[in-house]
């Protein structure tokens, strides 16, 4: 038993007589019904009649065309079986990649449809299972067999540049042929099929430079000598179609931008073959004077150049570099010019190609020269000294306005202006020398001191007399040469020890001198013992012909308790000329000295003085203890000490002050006064003196004694306001109270206050007793307060 596709069952046939021995069945082909179908002239195959419960499906291959266009499902092909005797018992199922979805089947006939257009670039071929069961039992009448339906290629897919668009370079001036770059198209459509992914190329534009090889894609130059300077770059379009190139054929297209590459094929070549620059004579040398440039058509290291001075006058005074970045040659001057010695120069530059093509020498030379003329212009330059460094020398001992030598300057211009001369004051700050304005001379002004000051080191300006802005400067060094001025001295302050046990003939010193001055032989010293004290008998000086001297004892026995100290006078004298000396005293202290000659104490012998014995100063120390301990413990009782709650009478109570627009809140305000004083009202013993402020002089006004209440006799609140009553009298009619308001605050005061306002400004609108009448007559200094404070009826 098997399956056939009606479109090949003469080649299954064939297929199944060239396998006998398979354990597969032949097919047949029904040419009425174009069914499969076992052929009943064939003759039996034993084989078959003895396994055919082992046969199986027969694997074929379907093909199906893609991109169906048709209205109807495409019939792909006919399953058959030879079980199926036609009286509908047999069913066919189908199953596999894209069943019921693309591919049908006819349960009873087995022919396959495909329902959807297929698309080969999408999917290549299908892979489906057939199986043939009894339509009653469901039961399978054949094994399972597997087949592939396979989609069959048309060209439906154009050729694509991937890689597209192509940049791509070779060289300017390359020859015919020269190959460019290679593109390649893919095309979607089956290789193996046809013509429909064969592909071949052609340019269809950029004719006639490049040319492309129709099978590999391979553009070569179709033109020699391409020049970069002429053209650099080239757009091409290449096209690439399948099917061969024949007429039907699908296409591709994609942009090949080509770029001539530079070669070195440009020789430098100046603009100019001569150049002319002016110049400033006081141009700083190292500075540029000129920049030239040789043009050259190629680009990159191909225009890279070195320049050079071929030849020319004023040798080393110029040279030439490349600039890397712009490729100028740039002259520099090496010396300084001078209008006066050179006013112009001729030079001859060469400029070549730093990296020569031997493939284009034939060009021409890869270089060029030109000539550059400098001319030199004249500037106002300022004066210049003959010697830019003088040396002069003069003695320390040089009488004042002595001369010691003479600078010289010039003017370099043609014109030769005069020359005045000055010193800088900031190189001699102490005026010790002068310069004659005119001619130069340079001498003393003040006593030289080659001690304090060796060498002076002037700055001497030279000023042109018609431009006094042009001032040339040279340096003068004058050095002071040195006389015996000054005596020897002992180079040290010397301390000089002797011990009491010191033998006859010791050394106990060792001395030396110093000179501030220099000669030239060096110093020679000669030590003596003043003749004052040459005859002594206790010390001796001998010289040790070194600039040294030593100090010896002539005797023994020396006592600190005889004499502690002994003076002792030496003559130093130098070998100057005239020679001079000088004496110094040489301290000798004696001392109490242990076995080796180390100094246990020196000087005068301390004698111990009688006085007080220690039990004495004990007790004296003892007594002052004492005195220390009681003052510390009066002072700590009296810081422990209480204030009292009674105010002395002669202090000032200001324990609240406020300002005179805030009164408080009444009898209700509790927390801005002080109750002490409205407290101790029977301790106040003076009626007259104001609680408030302190009055510098005593009150010109005095209560009779018999009108003041008695205040122990009378209540609180009684007490209270008329105590404040009496103290807003004393404010009213006191002239000791200041010019302005000072508000004592006590228990009743402000708006809730039976007193009212305390204010001293509004006396005037009480039933005041005062009368300032009398002002009207003190004269006209006092008539503006007569007339605030007088009667207004009055005048």
């Amino acid at each position: 038993m098997g399956w056939c596709c009606s479109g090949i069952c003469r080649a299954l046939a064939l297929l199944a007589l060239l396998f006998p021995l398979r354990e597969r069945g032949c097919w047949g082909l029904n040419p009425s019904s174009g069914d499969l179908e076992k052929s009943p002239h064939s003759d039996p195959d034993p084989w078959e009649v003895l396994h055919r419960h082992k046969r199986s499906w027969v694997w074929n291959q379907f093909f199906v065309l893609e991109e169906y266009t048709g209205n109807e499902p495409l019939y792909v092909g006919k399953l058959h079986s030879d079980v199926d005797k036609g009286d509908g018992k047999v069913k066919y199922v189908l199953s596999g990649e894209g069943a019921t979805s693309i591919f049908t089947i006819d349960e009873n006939t087995g022919d396959i449809h495909a329902t959807k257009r297929l698309d080969r670039e999408a999917q290549a071929y299908y892979t489906l299972q057939a199986q043939a069961v009894d339509r009653l039992t469901n039961l399978p009448v054949e094994p399972r067999s597997e087949f592939v339906v396979k989609v069959q290629d048309i060209n439906d897919n154009e050729p694509k540049f991937l890689d597209g668009p192509y940049l791509a370079g070779v060289p300017e001036m390359s020859p015919l042929g020269t190959m460019v770059v290679q593109v390649a198209a893919t095309d979607a459509d089956d290789p193996t099929y046809g013509n429909s992914a064969r592909v071949v190329y052609s340019i269809i534009h950029g004719q006639p430079y490049f040319s492309v090889e129709p099978k590999t894609g391979v553009i070569r130059t179709a033109l020699p000598n391409m020049d970069r300077e002429t053209r650099d770059q080239y757009v091409l379009v290449i096209q690439a179609k399948d099917m061969v190139g024949q007429m039907g054929g699908l296409s591709g297209t994609t942009s090949v931008t080509v770029t001539l590459t530079d070669v070195n094929d440009n020789p430098p070549r100046f603009t100019h073959k001569s150049y002319q620059y002016t110049v400033l004579e006081s141009l700083p040398v190292q500075s540029v004077v000129a920049r030239i440039k040789a043009a050259d058509a190629d680009i990159g290291s191909n225009a890279e150049m070195d320049y050079r001075i071929m030849d020319g006058d004023g040798p080393g005074m110029f040279n030439i570099t490349t600039d890397e970045d712009t490729q100028d040659g740039v002259i520099i001057l090496l010396k300084p010019l001078d209008f006066e010695t050179k006013s112009s120069f001729s030079l001859r530059i060469e400029a070549t190609n730093r990296n020569i093509d031997s493939n284009f020498l034939s060009l021409g030379p890869f270089s060029d020269t030109t000539s550059v003329k400098v001319t030199v212009e004249d500037v106002n330059e300022p004066p210049v000294f003959s010697t830019a460094l003088s040396k002069m020398v003069v003695s320390e001992d040089a009488k004042v306005g002595s001369s010691i030598g003479r600078v010289s300057a010039h003017d370099p211009d043609t014109s030769n202006n005069g020359i005045r001369y000055s010193i800088d004051r900031n190189t001699d700050l102490e005026r010790f020398f002068n310069v004659d304005a005119l001619s130069g001379v340079i001498s003393t002004a003040k006593p030289l001191d080659r001690e304090a000051n060796s060498v002076h080191n002037l700055t001497i300006f030279a000023i042109e007399s018609q431009d006094p802005t042009q001032i040339g400067k040279g340096i003068t060094l004058i050095t002071v040469l040195d006389i015996n001025d000054n005596a020897p001295v002992f180079a040290i302050d010397y301390e000089t020890l002797l011990c009491e046990n010191a033998m006859p003939g010791q050394v106990i010193q060792t001395i030396s001198a110093v000179d501030k001055d220099e000669p030239l032989s060096g110093h020679r010293f000669y030590f003596a013992l003043a003749a004052s004290v040459a005859g002594n008998l206790n010390f001796t000086l001998r010289d040790n012909k070194d600039n040294t001297a030593s100090i010896l004892t002539k005797r023994g026995g020396f006592r600190r308790r005889e004499q502690p100290v002994y003076r002792l006078p030496v003559l130093i004298v130098d070998s100057g000329s005239p020679a001079l000396s000088s004496t110094n005293t040489l301290s000798v202290r004696v001392c109490d000295c242990d076995s080796d000659g180390v100094a246990l104490s020196c000087g005068a012998v301390a004698y111990t003085a009688t006085g007080l014995s220690t039990g004495a100063l004990l007790a004296i120390l003892g007594c002052i203890i004492t005195l220390l301990v009681m003052v510390l413990l009066i002072v700590t009782m009296r810081r422990r000490k209480k204030e009292p709650l009674i105010l002395e009478e002669e202090r000032d109570i200001r324990e609240n002050i406020v300002r005179y627009d805030d009164e408080g809140g009444g009898e209700e305000d509790t927390e801005a006064f002080d109750m002490v004083t409205l407290r101790n009202l029977n301790v106040i013993r003076d009626p007259n003196v104001r609680r408030d402020v302190t009055p510098d002089t005593p009150t010109f006004f005095h209560y009779p004694s018999t009108t003041r209440p008695s205040y122990k006799s009378l209540p609180d609140n009684v007490v209270f306001r008329e105590f404040i009553w009496e103290r807003l009298k004393d404010a009213d009619v006191d002239p000791s109270a200041p010019p302005y308001d000072s508000l004592q605050t006590y228990a009743f005061e402000g708006s809730g206050s039976v007193a009212e306002s305390l204010s001293s400004l509004e006396s005037l609108s009480t039933d005041s007793d005062q009368n300032y009448d009398y002002l009207s007559n003190w004269g006209p200094r006092f008539k503006k307060l007569a007339d605030l404070y007088g009667n207004s009826d009055a005048g």
